[in-house]
Order: structure tokens, then C-alpha cells, then sequence
């Protein structure tokens, strides 16, 4: 999400100073001063998230936390995702919709013992606030956790790093979060993350964040990552990017979320623009969001033209760039339903040019969460 704001007018994380201290490069992104690349690069920040672990700081974006009765209910009426369901310490990617059926953020719900706690994206969490707090208030209280900082430490080595100062986290799977104590400090550490990897995202209060980020990063499978990494890995995952792949113009199903919307919601329905998604289960949406991996090694960027091999125009990308695992360009975009089947053939303009490219199952790399059997 691009920014102009000048940089005295963005905030600050509880990481910022250390971001400096490292070397990273800082870039406006959502009202926030954020490292978007440490010294080693990009490229070396993407491929140590793949093959060791890598640590990223995502304080920017909303904490919330919703107590009371009847908090999965109330959440319900805003999102599609089974939240009644949700048993405490699961948690569940689901987003808010609009009348329309559009998106109005993703975001990551997790039932605790006395209500939800919720994460939303940066660019979103005041409008996002605002919406949950006039659905949920005064029955429920709604808190804004800004005294909170939130670290994502991502790869297969994630969990042996992080094991070492707190073991109970190996007994999490993918999608299951709980309070602990990690290394002397109060955490709530969920097992998921945004990169298609193993990980974590680590809740804890900003006075403590630095001292838990350096006992992180003096680990010797561990560096820092910044925001250029973080899009190349959720990309590569197939993973959506809200303002760019996803937005108030785009339904859930459009954008290949159906599986996020439970049997029993489909059926009931009871959420914002629940007429057109439903219709668009059912019936198939005009248009789709597809993989795209184009010829060459030169990645294609948001917003070019999409076009089928006689020149018309057929979709546009909503996200590119090089995937360094992949060894190539991928992108994703949205193409008209007839002509989104896997191993299509179209042209991306490319600097006026087309380029040969296929569709593309997604993701582009297979995930390597820690899938396993819950009881109960």
C-alpha cells in the first residue's frame, strides 16, 4: 500500500529504533514508518524465511480484543467465517464484507476464553475498530490493544527457535493460539503467519517487544525481513493482499475464498452482501482471481493488462513480482470467468509489449504449515 505522508506525520512501532539500528531501509506503508529491507537484501531476507527463519514486524496492524457473551454471535453478523464454531484457542481467517459483497479487510479472529481476539490489517484498523466497536457496543466491550506489539517469526526453523525459550509452543497446530510465558515475558503466540510457512505471530506488550525481538534475533537461524519479503513470500503462497488482490470491489468468491465461508453460514447466510456471495457460490462469479506465471524472467507489475492471444482484453494483474524459490515471475490477477481455467494461455503487457503467460494453480510454492489432528 503505497504512502506519501511526510515521515514525520507516520507512526512508529515499538521496533522502530532497532529497525534503525539494523539497517533497515524505512518506507511509509499505511500511515507507518516500516523496514521494507535489512542490508542483506531482499532477495537473501525472502530465501532465509524459506530455508531457516526470519523475523518480521507486523505491529502495525489492529489488536483488538472483544469480551463479553455472545461475542462469536455478534462477530457473525459482520463476516462470513464460522466463528460460533470456533472453539477457544483456534483461530480463523475470515473478512469483513459490505452491503455490496465486496471486502472491506481480511482478517484473523481467534476465540479466547472470555470473547475474540481479532487482527486486522494496518491500512484498515480505524475503520475496522469503528465498524466491530458500533456492532458490539455497549453490550460487549471492544478494546484497541495499542499497547501491544506483534512479531511474526516465520520458517521451518520457527518453531525450534522458539521452542527453545517456551515448549509448549510445539504443541500448537496451524491456526491455534494460546497465552504463554516466552523467555520471562506475557505472550499470546497464535501458530500462523502470512509467508506459506511454518511460524508464529507473537502478541506482546510494547515495553517488552525490543528485549523479545533481540532474544529472537540472537538465535542463529533467525534475521530480520522487511516488507519487500514479506510480499515476495505471500505472493509465492498464493496469498492475498488487501488493497491490491482484495478490496471493496471484490466479492470473497471472486477472489477464490469460498473455502472460508462454512457450510452452515452458506446456508443461513446473515452477513453484509450475503445475496451476492451466495448467488455467486452458486451460480460461478463473472470473474476470477488466477495464478499467473508469465515467460522470461522479467516480473510483471499491479495493474497491467491482461489480454487473450487475439488481443482483447480478458483481466488485469493485481500483484507481481520475482519469486525467488519459484526461479521466476509470478503474479496474480483477476480474468474473466471463461478464460481463468488452469493452463490458459494469455499475453501480460509488459512496457507496451505482450508476454506469453500461463494460468496457474495457486500457490505457487506448497505451504508448510504444521497441519495436525485437534481434539475436541
Amino acid at each position: 500500500m503505497s504512502d506519501t505522508r511526510p515521515a514525520e506525520d507516520l507512526k512508529k512501532t515499538p521496533l522502530h529504533d532497532l529497525h534503525l539500528e539494523l539497517g533497515g531501509r524505512m518506507v511509509p506503508f499505511a500511515g507507518w514508518s516500516m523496514p521494507v529491507q535489512y542490508p542483506s537484501g531482499i532477495l537473501a531476507e525472502h530465501n532465509q524465511c524459506r530455508r531457516k527463519a526470519a523475523l518480521f514486524d507486523v505491529s502495525h496492524m489492529g489488536q483488538l480484543h472483544i469480551v463479553g457473551d455472545g461475542a462469536a454471535e455478534r462477530m457473525e453478523t459482520l463476516v462470513p467465517g464460522e466463528i460460533r464454531a470456533l472453539k477457544p484457542g483456534r483461530a480463523r481467517y475470515t473478512m469483513l464484507t459490505n452491503d455490496e459483497g465486496g471486502i472491506r479487510d481480511d482478517l484473523i479472529v481467534t476465540r479466547t476464553g472470555n470473547g475474540l481476539f481479532v487482527v486486522v490489517n494496518a491500512g484498515c484498523r480505524d475503520a475496522d475498530t469503528a465498524l466491530i466497536r458500533a456492532a458490539m457496543e455497549p453490550d460487549l466491550s471492544v478494546a484497541e490493544l495499542a499497547d501491544r506489539a506483534l512479531l511474526a517469526l516465520q520458517g521451518p526453523a520457527a518453531a525450534t527457535v522458539l521452542g527453545r525459550l517456551c515448549p509448549e509452543v510445539a504443541d500448537l497446530a496451524f491456526m491455534q493460539s494460546a497465552e504463554f510465558d516466552v523467555s520471562g515475558l506475557s505472550c499470546r503466540v497464535s501458530r500462523l503467519g502470512y509467508t506459506g510457512e511454518d511460524g508464529y505471530e507473537i502478541s506482546v506488550h510494547a515495553d517488552h517487544a525490543v528485549k523479545l525481538a533481540r532474544t529472537l534475533l540472537a538465535a542463529e537461524e533467525v534475521e530480520p525481513a522487511g516488507l519487500g519479503a514479506r510480499d515476495s513470500l505471500r505472493l509465492e503462497a498464493g496469498l492475498c493482499l488487501y488493497g491490491h488482490d482484495i478490496d471493496t470491489t471484490t466479492t470473497p468468491i471472486e477472489a477464490g475464498l469460498r473455502w472460508t465461508i462454512g457450510k452452515r453460514r452458506a446456508a443461513e447466510g446473515g452477513f453484509p452482501g450475503h445475496e451476492r456471495i451466495l448467488a455467486e457460490m452458486h451460480n460461478s462469479p463473472e470473474r476470477k482471481l488466477v495464478g499467473l506465471r508469465p515467460d522470461g524472467r522479467a516480473p510483471v507489475r499491479e495493474g497491467a493488462e491482461v489480454q487473450d492471444r487475439d488481443g482483447h482484453i480478458i483481466g488485469k494483474v493485481t500483484s507481481g513480482a520475482f519469486g525467488p524459490t519459484v526461479g521466476g515471475p509470478v503474479a496474480m490477477g483477476y480474468l474473466t470467468l471463461a478464460r481463468s481455467q488452469t493452463g490458459e494461455t494469455v499475453n501480460v503487457i509488459l512496457r507496451g509489449k505482450p508476454v506469453p503467460a500461463t494460468v496457474t494453480a495457486m500457490p505457487f510454492v506448497p505451504h508448510n504449515y504444521h497441519r495436525k489432528e485437534i481434539k475436541g
